[in-house]
């Protein structure tokens, strides 16, 4: 396995031992602070105001690094969606090998219901319980804090460049995106305008649990309708009760997918049925009713193979609900991806990891599906994984947390990855 970065005898002579004295742990959690505080909702505020203050931030960083390369460093923005801007900070190599890129995603779930009174979904709240500090709100996990780490590994690698007057071995980006809590259109405009590509290593700092995380299950959605035949309710057989064969339907979907194979990484596939409507009184035989399905899919199973079970769930419903008739859409089609035992980016991360916490670190599957996620199902990319602080378990819920030793565990990590791989 190549290593492109400092041996660890030379990490404890260099950069890596100064970290205390630098104050950086405590520059990545302001950073999360400030950034819990700016509204970034989808749907909501959106991305406009966060990526407006990131561009800032960067531009500041490059201004201060100074000498004669700040003129070659990048800072793109691409229009996404009407006002709503990927962003992209990259530092170009000395070498042709793939680059090495953090991205995160700038919007957050909708700021939601439920919070406490004295942490606030915007109130970015810190709270010292049991001697330990944690930061509150909405994206504190998800993945403001992430984006943190990202940035001031990122910075610093622009501090560094301008102390040695040189170029890295290794290109360096930072890319933030839009839409991720969404259609992830976002990561598909990215690889769309080749920001990434194949050869690439990869990263995400999705929050999780302390966990290296390599693998996905899929994503099928569906819109499932059925047409059935109004009638007075006194008189159901003069109709076909769409809302009946729905029923049957979805029992069969459920129970089929419950029966496929599961996966030795990725465990069993799932479905959910997230949303329904149907019918318009209750007195009349309904002649309509849809239904949208969530399957999160593991090997074998694939798309064509759920294709198959919506389709026997159709002629099912239509037999035992005559009259009625079935049809289907694919809304969503996001391909699993497996854990590659062989992926340098891999190695090196579970040696930083490994590394900075004195520990072996887990390697795991993350449940949702990422940034990194798609990039690599779209481009067969091997070298894309998850990486971050906090748990995905308080993640899209009321008083999400991060706590303080999970960001400067995630902050150390991603400059011990930057110090072995891009220098």
């Amino acid at each position: 396995m190549e290593n492109d970065g400092l041996n660890p005898e030379e990490a404890k002579d260099g950069i890596w031992e100064s970290d205390a004295e630098h104050g950086l742990d405590d520059e990545a959690w302001d950073l999360a602070v400030q950034l819990v505080g700016i509204d970034s909702s989808d749907p909501g505020a959106y991305e406009g105001r966060i990526e407006g203050w990131i561009k800032e931030w960067l531009v500041r960083k490059i201004q201060m690094a100074g000498g004669s390369l700040a003129g070659r460093m990048e800072l793109k923005e691409q229009e996404v969606l009407p006002g709503r801007f990927n962003l992209m900070a990259r530092i170009p190599g000395k070498s042709e090998k793939p680059g090495l890129t953090y991205i995160c995603h700038m919007d957050t779930v909708m700021l939601g219901d439920g919070w406490n009174e004295d942490t606030p979904a915007l109130g970015a709240v810190v709270t010292q319980e049991d001697g330990a500090k944690r930061l509150y709100g909405r994206g504190a996990c998800d993945m403001k804090s992430g984006l943190a780490c990202a940035l001031t590994a990122f910075a610093r690698a622009v501090e560094l460049v301008g102390k040695k007057g040189q170029l890295p071995d290794r290109a360096f980006t930072f890319i933030g995106t839009v839409d991720e809590e969404d259609f992830m259109r976002g990561v598909e405009r990215a690889i769309q305008d080749g920001w990434v590509s194949a050869q690439d290593w990869i990263l995400d700092t999705e929050p999780t649990d302390g966990q290296i995380q390599v693998a996905h299950k899929g994503r099928t959605w569906f819109e499932l309708t059925m047409d059935g035949i109004t009638a007075h309710a006194s008189n159901p057989w003069k109709g076909a009760d769409a809302i009946a064969a729905m029923a049957e339907a979805v029992s069969f979907i459920r129970k089929s997918v419950a029966a496929c194979p599961s996966h030795h990484d990725l465990g069993v596939s799932t479905v959910t049925f997230g949303q329904i409507t149907g019918g318009y009184r209750p007195y009349v035989v309904p002649d309509t009713c849809k239904v949208w399905i969530d399957m999160r899919l593991v090997p074998p199973t694939d798309t064509r193979a759920a294709e198959r079970i919506v389709k026997q769930a159709i002629e099912l419903a239509q037999q035992e609900v005559p009259g009625v008739k079935g049809h289907y859409v694919i809304t969503g089609d996001r391909p699993y991806v497996e854990k590659d035992d062989g992926s340098l980016l891999l190695g090196h991360l579970k040696q930083a990891c490994d590394e900075v916490t004195g520990m072996d670190t887990v390697i795991g599957a993350f449940n949702g599906y990422t940034d990194t996620a798609v990039i690599a199902g779209t481009l067969g990319n091997h070298d894309c994984m998850s990486y971050g602080p906090g748990s995905l378990e308080l993640a899209h819920k009321p008083n999400e947390y991060v706590p303080y030793e999970d960001v400067c565990r995630c902050r150390r990590v991603l400059w011990r990855l930057v110090e072995r791989t891009v220098f």
